[in-house]
């Protein structure tokens, strides 16, 4: 008899094949590797039991001279300030109009039409009505939905109320409307044929394919207030003194505003002089957008747009690429991707204030929020890798590229973000798998060991802050959630458990040139930070006659193949299930171990395998 220690590498290899990666990992989900162990990530829960508005893209956590503590949460339909667990609506106004008598009732139903010519409304935008007299047996002040598909009537729209109307009727009296902001697409939309692409592009009678964008936001706080806006929009400013129930304005609004840009793609107020830079923008008096112009604002004046002899507001044109994609405050520089290359913008004062060096030629990024930044390096994922910049731009060896790559909804691309999770070294990648059009799986690189694992968790946006005790993600219901709290998932009221497993590459029994039979398993693991009076997790091991042979069937003879590790007692030492009986034969053998009950955490160790020469051949 002989006693096999298994031990292996951390992370997880999808390069080769299960027995190519042999010594490692090779499969698992919500786990991460501390000290070369695997074991099971922390759990989250929901900040309160309030939720927003639409699908959350954009995060961003800052405090005010006042000492609160604000995140600015941008969603498909508007834009939050929350603060102690509350979600403020501080959306823009678009416009507001004056109507006369605007409402129209029918009798048993709560379908109002509302007639507005001055049109400017989409489908799902939101307006407020204030100042109205009752109609029907409705008054109708407060917040509504516009909805344009039931109706073809130029200038006008449903809304629905909160109860029947009592009687047909027209009225309202004189009504002010509030619209907000047009809302955005929640994900991005292919689309083919008549109208989707440029003109003249694509095979006549074919027609030419494009994607309707999703709605993102970029924001950053400039000193305690907020800058911000949308994708394709305007420039808003949030000022902190206001108070959180006030809403943002156009920048272009407020007093001394100059040649604020009219339309952009992303902003960013850089962390040297503070300037309020603007990427894929138009040019002073014109309207349009130019997908690669930079322009920023004068130095500590986010109004003041105008270049002149008396200050440093200006603009540079990127070259290289068809339109910039993102941008990222750096160590004494601003990177701004394109889609095809990497550029470093550094502030050399007057007279170009700011000077684009090209730092990366041929890569693409998946993303605007594809970046993340983190000891001094930015990684970011690509369209088929994923790559690093710390003073040089390089490609990251991924061993999990093929895995995820060929998992991958290149529709959604868009969709993909990324966030740093610094207590364990770690950048994480959210994304959507083939065929998924909500985002359901995550990969990470740890930075500091250099090795990749992967998992399914469906998020949309991401912070990690100092300014907050733990990193904070927005999820599909509609809320935000501290991650690392805890050990189980606490997204909604009701507490649930987070499945986690890892596997190890196939790996041989022995030297691997003969049958063996493992009879007896000694585990090595811990549960510290178990809330479970008797946590548990199940050991399974699958063994193979050969490493192309496939997995035993049946997978043990006279035995099992599996068995439950559990903890028995804490002091004064941690104390589990000391040896497991189990009965497989084969040249080769993987080791799973997982859990999936409330209460549980594990960190897995070296288990010992007793194993002894088998007779049959």
């Amino acid at each position: 008899m002989a006693i096999q220690a298994i031990k292996l590498k951390p992370g997880i290899n999808r390069e080769g094949t299960r027995y190519t990666t042999e010594g490692g990992y090779y499969d698992g989900d919500k786990i991460r590797f501390r000290q070369g162990t695997p074991e099971k990530i922390g759990g989250w829960a929901q900040i309160s039991s309030n939720n927003f508005l639409g699908v959350c893209r954009s995060l961003h956590n800052w405090i005010t001279l006042g000492g609160q503590n604000l995140i600015g949460v941008g969603t498909h339909l508007k834009f939050y300030v929350e603060n102690i667990g509350s979600y403020f609506d501080i959306t823009p106004l678009r416009a507001t109009v004056s109507l006369t008598n605007p409402f129209t009732t029918t009798s048993g139903s709560a379908t109002v039409t509302v007639t507005d010519a001055n049109g400017g409304y989409t489908n799902g935008d939101y307006v407020t009505f204030s100042n109205t007299t009752a109609v029907g047996g409705l008054t109708l002040d407060g917040e509504f939905v516009v909805n344009q598909t039931v109706t073809s009537a130029a200038g006008t729209f449903t809304i629905t109320a909160s109860s029947n109307a009592s009687s047909s009727a027209t009225g309202g009296g004189t009504v002010s409307a509030a619209y907000q902001i047009n809302v955005g697409n929640a994900f991005a939309i292919p689309i083919t044929g008549w109208g989707a692409g440029s003109w003249s592009q694509g095979t006549w009678g074919v027609g030419e394919s494009s994607i309707t964008a999703i709605r993102f936001w970029s924001q950053s706080n400039f000193g305690e207030d907020l800058v911000f806006g949308n994708n394709g929009g305007s420039i808003y400013y949030w000022d902190a003194t206001n108070g959180v129930t006030t809403r943002a304005v156009p920048l272009s609004t407020l007093s001394g505003a100059s040649d604020v840009p009219i339309v952009q793609n992303l902003i960013l107020v850089s962390d040297i002089s503070r300037f309020v830079l603007c990427f894929g923008t138009n040019e002073i008096g014109s309207s349009s957008v130019d997908p690669t112009l930079v322009r920023w604002s004068d130095q500590e004046d986010a109004t003041n747009w105008t270049p002149s002899e008396l200050n440093q507001a200006g603009s540079l044109q990127l070259s290289r690429g068809t339109k910039i994609v993102a941008a990222s405050q750096a160590r004494q520089e601003v990177l701004v991707w394109t889609d095809s290359s990497l550029y470093s913008l550094q502030y050399v004062g007057i007279p170009a204030v700011w000077a684009a060096t090209l730092v990366g030629e041929n890569i693409s990024i998946a993303s605007q929020n594809a970046v993340a930044y983190a000891n001094g390096v930015a990684y970011w994922m690509g369209k088929d890798k994923f790559y690093m910049y710390d003073g040089r731009t390089q490609p990251l060896k991924c061993d999990v590229r093929k895995y995820v790559f060929n998992d991958f909804n290149v529709s959604q691309y868009s969709q993909v973000f990324s966030g740093t999770n610094e207590s364990f070294h770690e950048i994480w990648w959210f994304y959507c798998s083939t065929g998924e059009s909500n985002i359901d799986k995550y990969v990470i690189y740890n930075y500091l060991d250099k090795i990749w694992y992967y998992g399914t968790l469906a998020r949309t946006a991401w912070v990690d802050s100092g300014l907050r005790e733990s990193p904070l993600a927005a999820t599909y219901d509609l809320n935000l959630v501290d991650h690392e709290s805890g050990i189980d998932d606490n997204q909604t009221d009701s507490t649930a458990a987070i499945s986690a497993f890892v596997e190890s590459s196939d790996f041989d029994i022995g030297d691997g040139d003969r049958f063996s039979l493992v009879n007896r398993v000694v585990p090595d693991v811990s549960f510290d930070g178990s809330t479970a009076t008797s946590p548990a997790a199940t050991l399974t091991l699958h063994a193979l006659a050969n490493s192309g042979s496939g997995r035993n069937s049946p997978v043990s003879e006279g035995g099992v193949n599996n068995a439950a590790v559990t903890r028995t007692a804490t002091s004064p030492v941690e104390v589990f299930t000391g040896l497991i009986n189990v009965r497989v034969r084969g040249r080769q053998l993987s080791m799973r171990f997982e859990s999936s009950a409330t209460g549980v955490t594990w960190q897995l160790g070296t288990p010992r395998l007793d194993i002894r020469p088998d007779g049959r051949r």
